[in-house]
């Protein structure tokens, strides 16, 4: 499914009027502040239940006001040829409509499905696979393994249906774990039933990862073949399940429990997990080039992608100011490889994009918006 209408209220600098998008590709441009990342922000939404420009949901809200309303129109998705423009006029027929508010006095959120509240932002992710390419994204090389592990587990959550449910699950017994460990007088009968909790969960949280990092790596692979990135030969990747896998995690921490009390909190299991990036035997952050970690993060974005298309689900990709991140012809293949993958793409850039830049063969579908005072305006 793709979005093809969005709607906002109160977002940011946002016009409350609804627009509609292809399918396909979108390319939004426009001046700095004029609201194309905050439009890109307001589809996170639908898809991640946060912005993924900052932490505070106060940020997002207009100033005057106490809440804020996000609703998105569904179609069916890519179908048929992706060649030519569609007609202004075009409006699909909407499959599904999400909806997520947020008042700010009373810190609820409303999440809504085809008009039916819902508890759960599990619900709407798995009606919008949402991806962001941002300058922000980089870090899943060069940042520490709480990236590499958010961007694992967002193909985890999609390629095993039981894997959030589970995930949250073992994070409410590492919290225990953690609270009785800082007691200061250790209750043993007690940290040895989390013990078991955590070993079960644990087991089964690292089952689910290794299941779709291995999907994720035979994509990945097949992809390196179909580039030009010599530069990457000698790459290695391998998950890191966060402890010694050929022992019970149970006798693991009972072996280190007096570390874990020093500590505070819980120092082995997949709270520990990363994904582990080496070229030579030393780590990708140290070795490659800025450039050549933003094409790797990018290639490994689109290998995710691959992984849910053959899912069967289209995956919405948000790649915000882009130009600033990638020279020409890095942008060129990151076009073409998602114009191959049939997938929705958001894009925005200062300067009016060149769509035969992009794609210097067949120009897929798309719509181009104007973005100024945040209103768009289409092109």
């Amino acid at each position: 499914m793709a979005l093809v209408k969005l709607q906002t209220e109160h977002f940011r600098n946002l016009v409350d009027a609804p627009v509609w998008f292809s399918p396909s590709f979108n390319l939004l441009f426009g001046e700095n502040g004029s609201g194309k990342s905050s439009v890109l922000e307001a589809i996170g939404y639908l898809g991640l239940g946060r912005s993924f420009r900052v932490n505070r949901h106060q940020a997002v809200c207009q100033h005057g006001h106490q809440n804020f309303t996000v609703f998105g129109g569904l179609d069916g998705g890519l179908g048929g040829s992706l060649a030519g423009r569609l007609p202004v006029s075009a409006q699909p027929e909407l499959v599904h409509r999400l909806g997520i508010g947020r008042n700010l006095a009373s810190k609820e959120t409303t999440l809504r499905v085809d008009g039916e509240a819902v508890r759960n932002l599990s619900v709407l992710a798995r009606h919008l696979p949402v991806s962001v390419i941002d300058p922000g994204v980089f870090e899943i090389v060069a940042g520490g393994p709480g990236k590499r592990r958010q961007f694992l587990d967002w193909a985890v959550f999609h390629v095993e249906p039981e894997f959030s449910s589970v995930w949250q699950q073992c994070q409410r017994v590492i919290s225990q774990r953690n609270q009785t460990l800082r007691n200061g007088r250790l209750d043993e009968a007690l940290i040895r039933v989390w013990d078991r909790r955590y070993e079960v969960l644990a087991t089964r949280v690292n089952e689910a990862r290794q299941a779709a990092f291995e999907l994720f790596r035979q994509a990945f692979d097949r992809l390196l073949t179909e580039v030009p990135t010599p530069w990457t030969a000698g790459l290695k990747m391998d998950l890191a399940p966060g402890w010694d896998t050929s022992q019970p995690l149970a006798e693991l921490l009972a072996n280190h429990r007096e570390q874990e009390m020093r500590m505070g909190h819980t120092l082995y299991g997949p709270n520990r997990a990363d994904i582990r990036m080496r070229f030579q035997g030393r780590p990708v952050a140290e070795t490659f080039s800025r450039g050549q970690q933003k094409t790797l993060v990018i290639l490994m974005k689109i290998a995710q992608g691959i992984v849910l298309n053959r899912l069967g689900k289209q995956v919405t990709f948000l790649l915000d100011d882009i130009n600033a991140e990638l020279d020409v012809g890095h942008r060129a293949m990151l076009a073409q490889k998602l114009y191959e993958l049939r997938c929705q793409v958001f894009m925005t850039s200062i300067e009016k994009p060149q769509p035969q830049d992009l794609w210097p063969g067949t120009v897929p579908e798309y719509r181009m918006f104007h973005v100024e005072h945040g209103g768009l305006t289409e092109e």
